[in-house]
């Protein structure tokens, strides 16, 4: 008998998300995203992923870069995902992500990454970040408040 895997509640609530919520991020597969067969690798979704969440944040005046002046990273210290299906070589695909909610410093991230017609669910994921001093490297006791004040804007609808 083949053991199984444990289902996992991380993914769970993905989809309670209301749609109008989400941010939409167009990726085509290339041939560096892919391994010798054709089939994007692992790692190319969480590089798509963190790209959707960087531009979701720039689509509200907040570039990263800015956020970094301001002496202040958010590094990934949590990753759930999982892979419905393989996207292969030149296939097109729409990256969603959206934030889920705000614990102190802990920013909490969904991502469905899809089909362009919505039909086909390849990834979906939840990635928590938290603020890092850049300097220190410590977690910070609170966001600074231009980044609070936009991620705010991200959880009212």
């Amino acid at each position: 008998m083949q053991p199984q895997l444990e289902a996992t509640d991380a993914i769970q609530n993905l989809f309670q998300q209301p749609v109008e919520n989400w941010f939409a991020y167009p990726v085509r597969s290339q041939p560096h995203h892919t391994d010798y067969s054709g089939i994007v690798w692992h790692g190319s979704y969480v590089a798509w992923m963190e790209e959707a969440r960087i531009e979701c944040l720039r689509s509200l005046g907040v570039e990263y870069a800015d956020l970094v002046a301001l002496g202040c990273e958010l590094p990934v210290v949590d990753l759930s995902i999982r892979y419905h299906r393989s996207v292969r070589m030149g296939m097109a695909v729409i990256v969603k992500t959206c934030m889920t909610g705000m614990e102190g410093v802990r920013i909490n991230w969904a991502y469905q990454i899809q089909s362009p017609d919505e039909q086909e669910l390849y990834v979906t994921a939840n990635v928590t970040l938290v603020a890092v001093d850049r300097e220190k490297g410590k977690i910070l006791r609170q966001l600074p408040s231009p980044v609070k004040d936009v991620l705010l804007k991200l959880s009212t609808p």
